[in-house]
């Protein structure tokens, strides 16, 4: 049996697409403004997907 994901319609597609590059805008900004948080956020993703991945 085929894993198969609903299509979305074009509306609804468009909407989530702006919502994600707003995100993604918001987070660069914040990146930004304080530099020195972005190494330690890095290095909390990288434990969390290495247990993940380990887990």
């Amino acid at each position: 049996m085929a894993w198969t994901t609903p299509r979305l319609d074009p509306e609804r597609s468009r909407r989530r697409l702006q919502l994600l590059a707003e995100l993604a805008g918001a987070r660069a900004v914040r990146q930004r403004k304080r530099p020195q948080r972005l190494r330690s956020e890095r290095l909390k993703q990288l434990i969390a997907t290495r247990r993940r991945v380990a887990g």
